[in-house]
């Protein structure tokens, strides 16, 4: 087993160098303004460089997080954060948005790209996919089992990184539109307010319209810690602990906890869950155990534990980890009137310092002495690790010990200020493409996704453009309508999900159906043969992510619904663009069940509902029972556009169906093909604002 690299978080210049001090091999900052952490501390372009010098002197990484959606108004300056990076000598970026990984690889192609975990890559093929896509990296989902993880790092041809302790988003990361929707702040976009701290109650018996109170959309932190070594076996590269909204001293206390761990030792348990827990911890993915456990909140015990433990976890940066290798050349002497001392390091630095004062004649061996003063390297990232010695005629002579301290303090002072030099990455010329502007004002050809086969009126079904069916009902579509029928692929796929689905496709290649919907990169690479389309999960905000899906053969792709139509209108990638103009949006994926707070797999009837603090009621539906099935929470209010769709700059426009009655969707296909107002409460959604 190799040791894995051990990232860690740094939301400010204090966190950086509190990662730095307790020994983490890599750290992850966000540059202003693109990446998932907007209310971090985050780093100007002067602040990252200055960053990077201090990282690079110490043998640290630094990768830097631009894996936020962006829009087309926003690519010039994206453009100008992928310079800066590379001006800046930074590792590696992290990517969520195609337009990223090709302004990265136009622009900088020597900067490593790192896949975030924004993708929701959580399956062998979908590493495969990212390896193709220029990727060096794949940052995992966090919803996988040890087994999955294992799976994944047999067949990957790049670097797999995973989360092992702090935060765990509720939602599948990248497939979360509840802070959008609920309150305007997009976690996509990283300004994610945390709506699910919130209470969300699934108790059975509340009074309609009685406010919820339990939390039961908040999950507890992860905590791999204890299963380092079996991530280590795994394959695993780099383990990354979450946390840049955090402190200094939970980013140490978590740093030299793993660094024990992988270096066989003992670890401080309590401290890493006194700093921070929500009501203690969960390995609930890592281990299968998928239950009701695995939720938490933070409480006052928790906090008044965190100021109890903060004075200890200081002391564990009070001095810097030495930990870069500095090896001793010592030369001259008394016949020479001086001596010279160099200090070089292993990546090839080296420089030279000479003695102020001329030594005198030795009354015994001054050796032993040197080689002590010039091993006291505390309080710098340096330890020594060779000492050569080449005396003059007259050997070395006497030297106070002031004078060989001095020399050693020059020396490595140096020696740092050489190790802390930025190389800028090669940076090529790049014109930005230009794209055109989506036609304002057509109407366009009306499609809808049903969630069975009987829920699709007949007669409506003549209608439509294209029917849109999940491929678990593949074989319940009648002939007449596979013509005009697209399947679509689940978001996400837990267990063995994704290799049944790719037997799927081949066994339905020649039944007549009119193309797939691919929700996932990873569905790129087994769908050969098939008419491909983009589905929500793609979450396509900006023209170059488009035109990059459509070069990978997505004849037509959904624009991703927290998209202003504003921004829609300039995504025009040469293939048809579509939009939602009704339905209930799925608000959050996730593979932990909410329901499980209230009852078990074996007693639930395959979905339920959750109660928000202001009496709402969110569906929650569910794929299949178990870890290997995924939860689906909807907002309450559909969204509507049916007396305003020539205000969609697109080509198609997409009414999506989730648990409506087959009545109650005739109704509402009648009301968009007439062009009418909702009959009841409605939202536009995020179409009018000013994203």
């Amino acid at each position: 087993m190799s040791r894995p690299e051990i990232l860690a978080p740094a939301g400010n210049r204090e966190m950086l160098g509190t990662a730095v001090f307790s020994g983490a091999d890599a750290v992850y900052l966000g540059l202003t303004g693109f990446n998932a952490r907007r209310t971090a501390g985050n780093f100007t372009p002067d602040e990252l460089r200055e960053a990077v010098a201090f990282c690079h002197a110490r043998g640290v990484k630094v990768h830097v997080t631009l894996n936020t959606l962006v829009y087309d108004r926003e690519l010039s300056g994206l453009a100008d954060a992928v310079r800066a990076v590379a001006a800046a000598g930074a590792d590696a970026v992290i990517a969520d948005d195609l337009a990223t990984a090709q302004l990265v690889k136009s622009i900088a192609p020597t900067l490593h790209l790192h896949g975030s975990t924004q993708m929701s890559v959580h399956t062998p093929e979908g590493a495969k996919e990212l390896a193709a896509l220029g990727y060096d990296r794949v940052i995992l989902a966090r919803e996988l089992s040890l087994e999955e993880i294992r799976a994944v790092c047999e067949a990957s041809p790049i670097e797999v990184e995973v989360f092992v302790h702090g935060a765990l988003c509720m939602s599948v990361s990248g497939q979360c539109m509840m802070s959008a929707f609920l309150g305007g702040r997009s976690g996509n976009r990283g300004a994610c307010a945390g709506p699910c701290r919130l209470p969300f109650d699934a108790s059975a018996g509340l009074k309609p319209g009685q406010p919820g109170r339990a939390c039961h959309l908040s999950l507890k932190d992860m905590d791999y810690i204890p299963h380092l070594r079996e991530l280590m076996d795994a394959g695993v590269a780099s383990v990354k602990i979450e946390g840049r909204l955090r402190t200094p001293e939970y980013a140490a206390a978590v740093v030299t906890a793993c660094r024990a761990v992988c270096a066989g030792q003992p670890y401080d348990e309590k401290l890493v869950r006194d700093i921070f827990s929500r009501s203690g911890f969960t390995d609930g993915y890592l281990t299968n155990r998928n239950d009701g456990k695995m939720f938490g909140v933070r409480t006052e015990a928790d906090a008044a534990a965190t100021r109890a433990a903060t004075p200890k976890a200081r002391e564990l940066f009070r001095r810097e980890l030495q930990r870069v290798p500095v090896h001793y050349e010592l030369s001259g002497g008394v016949e020479d009137g001086g001596v010279k001392l160099t200090a070089r390091d292993d990546d090839g630095h080296r420089v030279s310092v000479y003695s102020a004062d001329e030594p005198q004649p030795a009354q015994k061996d001054p050796l032993p002495g040197i080689e002590r003063a010039l091993g006291k390297t505390g309080g710098t990232p340096f330890v020594m690790d060779g000492f050569a010695a080449a005396p003059g005629e007259g050997d070395f002579g006497f030297l106070p010990g002031a004078a060989w301290n001095e020399l050693r303090r020059e020396a490595l002072d140096k020696l740092l200020e050489k190790r802390s030099e930025v190389t800028p990455h090669a940076v090529q010329a790049f014109e930005m493409p230009t794209y055109p502007a989506h036609t304002v004002g057509q109407l366009p050809a009306l499609a809808a996704r049903f969630a069975n086969a009987a829920q699709c009126p007949a007669e409506a079904a003549e209608k439509l453009q294209y029917l849109i069916f999940p491929i678990a009902e593949a074989e319940s579509i009648p002939e007449a309508w596979r013509g005009k029928t697209l399947l679509e692929l689940p978001r996400v796929m837990f267990g063995r999900l994704e290799q049944k689905t790719a037997a799927r496709l081949d066994a339905l290649q020649d039944a007549g159906f009119a193309g797939a919907v691919v929700n996932n990169p990873a569905q790129l690479r087994y769908t050969d043969g098939w008419t491909l389309y983009g589905g929500l999960g793609l979450n396509v905000t900006n023209p170059m992510s488009a035109a990059r899906y459509a070069s990978l053969g997505v004849q037509g792709m959904l624009l991703q619904p927290e998209t202003a139509l504003t921004a829609m209108q300039a995504v025009a990638p040469g293939v048809p663009t579509a939009a939602l103009c009704y339905g209930h949006l799925p608000l959050m994926l996730t593979r932990a069940c909410p329901l499980r707070n209230v009852r078990d797999c074996g007693k639930c009837p395959g979905g339920g509902t959750l109660r928000d603090r202001k009496g709402r009621d969110f569906t929650v539906t569910c794929s299949a029972p178990g870890g290997a099935g995924v939860r689906t929470v909807f907002n309450p209010v559909p969204l509507y556009m049916g007396e305003r769709l020539r205000e969609l700059p697109v080509d198609v426009a997409i009414a999506a169906f989730t648990t409506e009655t087959p009545a109650r969707v005739s109704q509402i296909l009648d009301l968009l093909f007439n062009a009418q107002p909702f009959d009841s409460e409605f939202t536009r959604g995020l179409y009018y604002t000013n994203n």
